[in-house]
């Protein structure tokens, strides 16, 4: 099972999660494709993925540590890393959020999201559940793929690098905080997920 995380302001109608949905059908395997629309709530966007993940284990028998790939977009990825920990299952990040407490503070106020005029608010003490959930690095970093782009205007690609440092993936020469060129890099992103791929590329962190 592919679990997909999106980022703040995102759902699953971003570019990056409905490229990997149609990969997934493409590939007869829609049924392992899981995208939930995030809550606002930190806490209880990780709840809802926790207990999306229960519900596959009790169901289907779900072996987390073999079957499970959480993937998640900035901020997405830092709720990818908090549970993929958890798991111990492998997980991609793409651009990831590494220090969202500090990250999200600013974004305490109303929005509206990215792919809807629906309005939201982000509460101060969200910030407070960010820092809360926040886990070390990872563990056993191989188990990560890291998509990571020197050109993101949003988040700090060093960051990353020194985060996931030991992972596979890429770090990117230019690039944008969106992806816009993950097309590109959907075939082996995907492959990594469903733990098919053979040669691992370790990400250069230079």
């Amino acid at each position: 099972m592919i679990l997909y995380l999106h980022g703040f302001r995102s759902s699953p109608k971003s570019s990056k999660a409905t490229q990997m949905a149609q990969a997934m059908q493409e590939r007869g395997l829609s049924q392992e494709w899981v995208c939930p629309q995030l809550p606002a709530s930190p806490q209880r966007s990780i709840a809802l993925a926790s207990h999306l993940i229960e519900v596959a284990v009790k169901e289907k028998g779900l072996q987390p540590e073999n079957d499970l790939a959480i993937v998640g977009s900035s901020l997405g990825g830092y709720y990818a890393t908090c549970l993929a920990e958890h798991w111990k299952c492998r997980a991609v990040v793409l651009n990831p959020a590494v220090y969202a407490a500090r990250d999200l503070a600013t974004q305490v106020g109303e929005h509206t999201l990215y792919h809807s005029t629906d309005p939201f608010v982000f509460l101060p003490e969200y910030v407070d559940e960010l820092a809360e959930m926040a886990v070390g690095k990872p563990a056993r970093p191989e188990r990560y793929y890291l998509l990571a782009a020197k050109g993101d205007e949003v988040l700090d690609w060093h960051e990353m690098a020194d985060w996931y440092v030991g992972s596979q993936g890429h770090i990117l020469e230019g690039g944008d905080h969106g992806l816009s060129d993950f097309q590109q890099w959907l075939p082996e992103v995907l492959d990594f997920a469903l733990g098919t791929r053979q040669h691992p590329t370790r990400t250069d962190t230079r």
